[in-house]
């Protein structure tokens, strides 16, 4: 549902969970209306597909720079620190990959 008319983007969704189910038997994927939660103890990465282009992928961390694709967390308020804005998989890199692994530490 989340991707009706959005299919295109759903690559960038499913390489993401793959990635995030890798941290530890611990990671809830916990599906809402417009977005997929993933938690620990805590939320620590939210992914939405913002537009027929883009996902957001919020993030949570307790102190962290805001700088380079970890912007200001914009739409997501205080649910989310930073935001990263993805329009393909081939940018759910090894960069982005260990900052949401560290949201998901800081959650633990």
């Amino acid at each position: 549902m989340q991707y009706a008319g959005k299919e295109a983007l759903k690559p960038i969704y499913e390489k993401l969970e793959v990635a995030i189910k890798t941290f530890g038997g611990d990671v809830e994927v916990a599906p809402k209306k417009a977005a997929v939660s993933f938690r620990r103890k805590r939320q620590f990465a939210l992914v939405q597909p913002t537009t027929k282009t883009r996902v957001d992928l919020g993030l949570k961390f307790n102190n962290w720079p805001h700088e380079g694709r970890l912007e200001k967390s914009g739409p997501f308020g205080s649910m989310c620190t930073h935001r990263v804005q993805l329009t393909s998989p081939d940018q759910v890199d090894d960069e982005i990959i260990e900052a949401i692994r560290s949201a998901y530490i800081e959650a633990g």
